[in-house]
């Protein structure tokens, strides 16, 4: 795995107010740019130094990891705000034409800013993204889970979830971390990792989650508009992944894809890019090399 802890390189760093949200960015190594969409201090944390050596990583807050001032509503929430909201951190930096990276729900957040805004995307990099959160999904995620899990596994996931829920009850804006770090068994291929430091210091704004992730991605139609999307597609999955629905769902979408590539990394869980970083690094770099818009 990648070291744990703030990158070591020179890095700019600043916000960009959006309405309430000020929205943090952290710009870090050399090369064609990359937006990594999430939070601007859980991702640096998950992309190896040694990748900053190749890419202009530009790690990006959206919403749900903004801090907001003044109060806001459920529609300063809505999907096309926060696609919305990917451009104008491109525009405000002058990145010109990007690479857009988008890790598990942000997948569909990269997706879809590419479908909107073709002409400034290069590529599109999904790391640990399921083809939706919807219901039939959910049951192919479970079912994964049942029938390919060691019991040591599964153990774990019962303790962690034994655990007294004073965190939750102490914290309720941050349930979300604490559901994220709960659920290692389900994350990580090694069932035993804590992440917690992963989190440390993440600002959380729990409707957005509650919306997108309750919502807008349980609703998603992932191969809507895909005809008319010219640009290379990576999809990244990690074969102990338990939080997503397996592989093999994607299968009904992949010829609506005009450039697909998949990609399955054998000794990772949701998080193939620090888990087998060195890997992952040498693949997506040989992807991108390799493969153009049309």
């Amino acid at each position: 795995m990648s070291a744990f802890g703030h990158t070591t390189g020179a890095s700019t760093r600043g916000t960009i107010r959006s309405g309430a949200f000020e929205l943090g960015y952290s710009i870090e190594g050399e090369g064609p740019p990359a937006i990594v969409i999430g939070s601007a201090v859980y991702y640096p944390r998950t992309f190896s130094e040694r990748l900053r050596q190749s890419l202009k990583l530009v790690f990006v807050d959206h919403r749900g990891f903004a801090r907001a001032s003044g109060d806001v509503s459920a529609a300063d929430f809505a999907f096309d705000t926060v696609l919305a909201d990917i451009e104008r951190v491109r525009e405000h930096l002058g990145l010109g034409e990007v690479i857009v990276i988008g890790h598990s729900g942000h997948g569909y957040m990269a997706l879809e800013y590419a479908k909107r805004y073709s002409r400034n995307v290069s590529h599109v990099a999904m790391i640990a993204t399921g083809p939706s959160h919807g219901a039939v999904h959910v049951q192919a995620t479970e079912r994964y889970w049942d029938e390919s899990v060691c019991p040591e596994r599964k153990a774990q996931l019962a303790a962690d979830l034994a655990k007294p829920p004073a965190e939750i009850e102490a914290a309720p804006d941050r349930r979300f971390v604490a559901y994220c770090v709960r659920m290692g068994a389900r994350s990580w291929y090694d069932y035993t990792f804590d992440a917690s430091p992963l989190w440390r210091d993440v600002h959380v704004n729990m409707p957005a989650f509650d919306h997108l992730w309750g919502e807008v991605f349980r609703d998603i139609d992932i191969g809507h508009g895909l005809d008319a999307l010219d640009v290379p597609v990576l999809l990244a999955l990690g074969r102990y992944d338990y939080l997503v629905a397996p592989y093999a769902t994607w299968e009904p979408y992949r010829e609506s894809f005009r450039d697909l590539t998949v990609r399955v990394f054998e000794r990772s869980g949701h998080t193939p890019q620090f888990e087998e970083s060195a890997l992952f690094d040498a693949e997506l770099l040989r992807w991108l090399s390799e493969r153009r818009r049309a």
